[in-house]
């Protein structure tokens, strides 16, 4: 376990220096304040925000959310304003609150992620990095197969978006997916270019049916397993992404709620953490994993 890992205060990712590794998850926690009246956001290593297109997005049909087991199956199809909307109208009270802001951003084809990157050149300097959502498929790279044509799939695809992303102006972040066996190979292609730190891991594919109507939970069908059911696959993901790659930063994610979530991806690899879906159950839940974390460092030095 890294000197970083062991410590609850500030860490380095790449260029970026944080107050402390925890972080809020994309996806989980809005694009603003939402979680302000639970949580001091400027406590926070970073407030990591839902991911934001080029243009708006309305994503999926309800319903979009549904329990699964220890986990939760989503399928919101990631509905958004748009960046120009997010930059203009949200980002501003979010930075009031002494927030350390991470934006993230998805697109279908690699000229959007691209836009998206370029809109956010003009962002305050709040904004400390951009986390890039690998995991959306690629409407060009075509095959018919939803699977083989997720960027975070293909080390190849995966390093064109990181590459033309550069127009963002800061650090990039790359979100990648478990829902392969290469995740090594992308983290490694990502790395190679441009990324500063790689984000382990995004939801699983799973399905869930209602024992009444008989019909998926989801209105798609299928969506992505996130929470305590995935926090081993993060945990393994962690692990072989810094065994073959030492010296690039993860952000560990996956089922984080607890202070021993956390310290789990630190002895595998990572130097910081998201708390994602556990702040559906409990929107206090990125504090409290803070506060555990100082606990327990304090019990290791010896102050009970």
């Amino acid at each position: 376990m890294s000197a970083v890992a062991m410590s609850a205060g500030p860490v380095r990712i790449g260029s970026v220096t944080l107050d402390n590794p925890v972080m809020t998850a994309s996806g989980t926690a809005g694009y603003g304040t939402e979680l302000s009246r639970y949580v001091d956001l400027g406590s926070l290593g970073a407030v990591v925000v839902k991911s934001l297109a080029a243009f708006e997005w309305p994503g999926n049909p309800a319903p979009r959310l549904s329990p699964a087991g220890s986990g939760m199956l989503n399928a919101v199809g990631l509905q958004g304003p748009g960046v120009e909307h997010w930059l203009a109208h949200v980002l501003p009270e979010l930075l009031a609150t002494g927030a350390t802001v991470v934006a993230s951003i998805w697109g279908r084809t690699v000229e959007e992620y691209a836009q998206a990157a370029a809109m956010l050149a003009a962002a305050p300097h709040g904004v400390v990095a951009i986390e890039v959502n690998l995991s959306c498929p690629n409407l060009d790279h075509g095959g018919g197969d939803a699977r083989r044509a997720i960027f975070a799939h293909d080390p190849a695809l995966s390093a064109q978006v990181i590459e033309a992303t550069a127009t963002c102006g800061r650090p990039r972040w790359a979100k990648l997916s478990a829902n392969t066996d290469r995740v090594v190979d992308i983290a490694g292609a990502v790395a190679a270019a441009g990324a500063e730190a790689v984000t382990c891991i995004n939801t699983m594919l799973g399905m869930a049916f209602d024992p009444v109507t008989r019909r998926p939970t989801l209105a798609t069908g299928g969506g992505g397993l996130s929470g305590a059911a995935i926090h081993p696959i993060a945990v393994r993901a962690v692990h072989d992404v810094h065994a073959a790659r030492p010296e690039l930063p993860i952000i560990g994610v996956g089922g984080v709620s607890t202070g021993w979530d956390a310290e789990e991806l630190f002895l595998a690899g990572a130097s910081a953490v998201q708390v994602g879906t556990a702040t559906y159950a409990d929107p206090r839940a990125p504090a409290k994993v803070l506060a555990q974390l100082r606990n327990a460092e304090r019990r290791a030095d010896g102050g009970g």
